[in-house]
Parts: structure tokens; sequence; C-alpha cells
């Protein structure tokens, strides 16, 4: 299936379907924060990547990356429940990082709920490791992991990084 799958940069059209997605996916429990009117601004902003799945007209997940001089910052990913588990996920953060790495950015950082195991998981399996315990951080009812991926090391590798849990 992941074959029909395409990845593209979203266009405008798509910051409605991005910003429900956050909303039932990511922002569970929490006030609604990417509105479409923030994804549109990281459609356009020229620091920002945001890349859609799509397979026809339906989009099916979606990243949002923020790039700095020397780190990036991965803001959002969701894939719908009915494509988890197909390797989606991956290949947004992969698309990703390997822009990063193109522009010279070594580190990828990001945060995740503390209690979403299944995500922390995830990430970890990518190469990100646990960088920080953040109390309070998401609207001060949630506490967050900050996570960081060395982009230096090469696939393949034991995926280890100089990073350690505060």
């Amino acid at each position: 299936m992941s074959n029909s799958v395409e990845f593209i940069p979203a266009g405008s059209g798509d910051a409605e379907s991005i910003a429900l997605m956050s909303r039932d996916f990511i922002e569970v429990g929490l006030r609604w924060q990417w509105q479409p009117e923030r994804v549109i601004h990281h459609i356009r902003c020229a620091d920002s990547m945001v890349l859609v799945a799509r397979t026809g007209k339906r989009l099916i997940g979606f990243a949002i990356m923020q790039f700095y001089w020397e780190h990036a910052h991965l803001l959002l990913l969701a894939v719908r429940p009915s494509y988890r588990r197909l390797g989606l996920g991956r290949r947004l953060v992969e698309w990703l990082e390997k822009s990063a790495r193109t522009a010279g950015i070594a580190t990828v950082y990001l945060e995740v709920r503390t209690h979403n195991q299944r995500a922390q998981g995830f990430y970890r399996a990518l190469g990100y490791s646990d960088l920080q315990r953040m109390p309070g951080y998401y609207q001060g009812r949630e506490s967050a992991l900050r996570m960081a991926h060395d982009l230096r090391v090469a696939p393949g590798g034991d995926g280890k990084t100089e990073f350690h849990v505060k």
C-alpha cells in the first residue's frame, strides 16, 4: 500500500486537514493550538517544511519541521490511525531529516508527551535519544520529553549520541 503514497510539500489547501489531524491525533486533551492559520504560516515560511503524505487526494499523514542555522525542530508528526504501522511516519521523518542534512544541520530536536511511550519508542527506533524532561511543557498541564537525533551518526550505526536525560 505504501507504494501508492505520495510525499510532497504541503500547499495552503492542506492547512485545514493538517490542523484537524493535529487537533484530533496530537493535541487531544489540550487547547487546540495548531489551527489552520498557524499551519499556513509554516507552509509559507522559508524556514519551515510542511510535508504531507497522501494516497490519491486523501491526506493521510504530515510532518512539520522548522529549520535553524545549526539544528532543526520537528514540530508535529501525525498519521491517520488506519494508515499507522505501515512505515509512513518513518518515511516522513526520514524525508525531513534528509533535507536537514543537505542544509548542513547536525541535530533535530522534538518534544513528546511523557506518557506517550509508543511515540517515544518510535523516535528511539529512528535514532532519537532522550535529552531532557520538561515539566508542564504542554500548556502547563502535561510534561514533555525532549529528544534529539544527531544526524552525523551514520545510518546503520548504533544510533547512540552524547545526549543524556537531565
